[in-house]
């Protein structure tokens, strides 16, 4: 065997109802005066008040800042900052999608010494103490929560990764009652954005290791068994709780192995076209899944074996090949768009767009097949339509 490390968050709660127990958690790490990172939607919704009047009846003060935006830019995190600043807050609360989580990491890192934001980014550039920051998820799907990893957008159509063990949480809260009122598009697409986390870490050409395995078969077979029934019935609370664990559990794992040439595609997609990180995700999944069949046919028929109940005899091609056509049809029923042409995308900007998903080398280099630009283009053409 493999010699391996893993990492991951310090404690999880997964129950109906811990956010509204959060007070005691933010006591245990000393916080008085919090940060609360999230942003105006989830405000509105009325999510966010219950918790503060929790918090505020055990004689915390928190700070909230409510400014964060899909795909954060460099500005929000500085705003972030300055509000915590200011408010010379003790700790750090990130609440919401994956967005709020990853700004409440950055700013928890900045408020924690006198490194820079252009500083972070890069792989293990952090050398800032952080504050005790606490994460809770709002969507089933990101799995930023239990990650070592921050995305900021820097420009116009460029985004940097922030990875450091440092940007682990102290505490991962994990409240289904907190993704009920996810509406179907938005669960359905950050659904199979944690699905795709859990093929990649299962299938990553280098770090895949044995503790990491067993996280992506267990989210695999909760996100594939739940995945439809949270998205026609939003209130069912069992399959709520089967999507939440999942998308933990799916970012536990390839925080430690990690993902490839789904995520390295779909990245220009979000940012050039501003289409939402699991659906760029779900739109070239089967084209890199069919790609990367003669490297990994035998690691997907596994797979099938976790997602198809009744799969019976056959060869691993064959079973790879039902694995295949078991994504599409979860892509089909859960309603997502199934093509490039279907969002909008111009099929001249093809080429561009495969030149720019050779940038992502950090993650192709984990894809079980290499993948050249004119693979990349060959894949986007089959995603097409």
């Amino acid at each position: 065997m493999d010699s391996f490390s893993f990492q991951t968050v310090k404690e999880v709660i997964f129950s109906r109802g811990a956010a509204l127990d959060l007070a005691e958690s933010c006591l245990k790490l000393g916080m008085s005066r919090p940060l609360f990172v999230t942003d105006p939607g989830l405000v509105k919704i009325g999510l966010v008040s219950p918790i503060l009047e929790k918090l505020n009846s055990a004689n915390l003060a928190p700070i909230i800042f409510d400014h964060v935006m899909e795909d954060p830019p460099e500005n929000i995190v500085r705003e972030g900052f300055e509000s915590g600043h200011q408010g010379n807050v003790d700790g750090v609360i990130g609440f919401g999608g994956g967005s709020s989580m990853d700004v409440a990491k950055v700013v928890a890192i900045l408020l924690g010494g006198d490194q820079t934001l252009p500083e972070l980014y890069g792989v293990d550039q952090v050398t800032n103490l952080r504050l005790p920051l606490i994460l809770i998820p709002t969507t089933a799907g990101t799995g930023s929560e239990s990650t070592p990893v921050a995305v900021i957008t820097t420009g116009e159509t460029t985004k940097a990764g922030i990875s450091s063990c440092a940007l682990l949480p102290d505490v991962a809260v994990l409240d289904p009652n907190l993704t009920l009122g996810l509406p179907p598009n938005i669960t359905a697409m950050t659904g199979v954005d944690a699905m795709v986390h859990a093929i990649e870490a299962y299938t990553s050409k280098h770090k895949k290791n044995p503790m990491s395995d067993g996280l992506s078969v267990h989210a695999l077979k909760l996100l594939s068994q739940n995945i439809r029934t949270a998205v026609s019935d939003g209130g069912n609370i069992e399959s709520r709780e089967g999507m939440l664990l999942g998308s933990m559990l799916a970012g536990q794992a390839f925080a430690n192995a990690p993902v490839a040439a789904v995520h390295a595609l779909a990245y220009p997609l979000g940012g050039h076209y501003h289409i939402p990180h699991g659906l760029s995700n779900s739109l070239v999944l089967p084209s890199v899944l069919e790609f990367n069949m003669p490297e990994a046919y035998r690691l997907y028929a596994e797979l099938a074996e976790v997602i198809i109940s009744d799969i019976g005899a056959g060869s691993m091609e064959s079973k790879a090949m039902l694995f295949l056509e078991s994504m599409c049809g979860i892509i089909r029923d859960v309603e997502l768009p199934s093509t490039l042409d279907k969002v909008n995308i111009p099929e001249t900007d093809l080429k561009m767009l495969a030149a720019e998903a050779m940038l992502q080398q950090r993650l192709l280099i984990n894809n079980p097949r290499e993948v050249t630009e004119e693979d990349a283009l060959n894949i986007y053409q089959s995603a097409y339509r």
